[in-house]
């Protein structure tokens, strides 16, 4: 169970804190008490969560790419933190077929330098604990299986995005057993992890090609929603969902170490692995007003057509486990989106929903 009293006055570091979840992990941790610097680009949307919210008021900020080996480097000796969240990342599949090369330089050497970068800040007595690097569900070798993967099933990925992703999973596995490994652990202190998570919906992502927000932006204009693949299925998730269990693992990672040090998946429920026509579907009649879709043909670059998750190690192991069906999640996504155009307070109500969220009993 998550420890709020833990993480009051903890130095946590966060890359990618300026994008859809890094945002939400900063409002989390700083409602909690944590000490909170960030390493990103600019907010990669306009709008955007980060500046909605008023992010930057309670956390340290430094502007800066991954890529950027030396002003990274800086940036984490400078924080001291004791517990780092690997978010930064080029996150948008039809974006690495249009970039590869950027795609790869900043999720697979990107992963890299924020791995010599602690090394580095270890030797130098930052006291460095828990590091969590954030990949994706579709870092797995999708066999299209109805069944859902599994944390030691082989890594693969067709468009480069999910490639990439999967070379940041070999590279955690190589650095945690060429440079903390678990059994000299007594020498570095460093528990590493990674995680994988489902496709993450709420309140405040503007991401372009990604199918919520396009949902969003269709219904805010006024458009008719258009489509592209309605019978691929996604195992959808609210975003407190995953930042629930990552916020757990990382307090075990800290507190216990080499048990934890080890791949996990954080999805939805099995029937929350849902098609794309059902989401928007669903959106259209829970927003009424005529909203309606199209499904546009044409020839697109390839997307899996089934991936599901297998969650079972992060129920037993953490007792951890989805609070909100996809059905709430939806909700919750449209109730930040109304609070949005009536022009609330959106800070108040992602800490409202927080709350809620922390709230809500776990079905384990």
């Amino acid at each position: 169970m998550l420890d709020n009293d833990f993480w009051r006055g903890k130095k946590v570091f966060i890359t990618g804190h300026t994008g859809f979840k890094g945002s939400w992990l900063c409002l989390w941790l700083n409602s909690l008490g944590a000490d909170v610097t960030g390493f990103s680009l600019s907010p990669p949307t306009d709008p955007s969560l980060f500046h909605l919210c008023s992010i930057l008021e309670d956390t340290k900020t430094v502007i800066g790419d991954i890529r950027d080996r030396e002003a990274l480097s800086s940036a984490l000796l400078n924080a001291k933190p004791d517990i780092v969240f690997h978010l930064a990342a080029q996150p948008i599949v039809r974006a690495s077929y249009q970039d590869p090369i950027y795609t790869y330089e900043t999720n697979v050497m990107g992963t890299i330098y924020l791995f010599e970068a602690i090394r580095l800040a270890v030797n130098n007595k930052v006291p460095i604990k828990a590091v969590i690097n954030i990949t994706s569900d579709k870092c797995y070798e999708n066999k299209e299986w109805v069944w859902g993967y599994r944390e030691n099933d082989p890594m693969g990925g067709y468009d480069p995005y999910s490639n990439s992703k999967s070379c940041a999973e070999l590279i955690t596995s190589s650095y945690r057993r060429s440079f903390f490994n678990p059994e000299s652990y007594d020498l570095h202190r460093v528990a590493l992890a990674s995680v994988r998570a489902g496709n993450v919906i709420g309140g405040g992502d503007w991401a372009a090609d990604r199918l919520v927000p396009d949902c969003i932006r269709a219904l805010l204009l006024g458009n008719e929603i258009k489509i592209r693949n309605p019978y691929a299925i996604r195992p959808w998730q609210h975003v407190l969902e995953p930042l629930s269990g990552y916020l757990l693992l990382a307090q075990k990672l800290y507190q216990e170490g080499v048990p934890y040090a080890e791949g996990w998946n954080f999805g939805p429920r099995d029937d929350d692995a849902k098609s794309v026509e059902w989401i928007v579907k669903n959106i259209c009649n829970k927003w009424g007003s005529h909203a309606s879709y199209q499904i546009e043909k044409g020839n697109y670059e390839h997307e899996a057509h089934f991936l599901k998750l297998d969650c079972s190690k992060s129920k037993q192991k953490l007792g951890w486990a989805p609070r909100w069906n996809i059905g709430q999640g939806i909700d919750k996504t449209l109730e930040w989106t109304r609070a949005y155009t009536d022009q609330k307070c959106l800070k108040d109500i992602c800490l409202q929903q927080i709350e809620e969220y922390s709230n809500t009993q776990a079905e384990v």
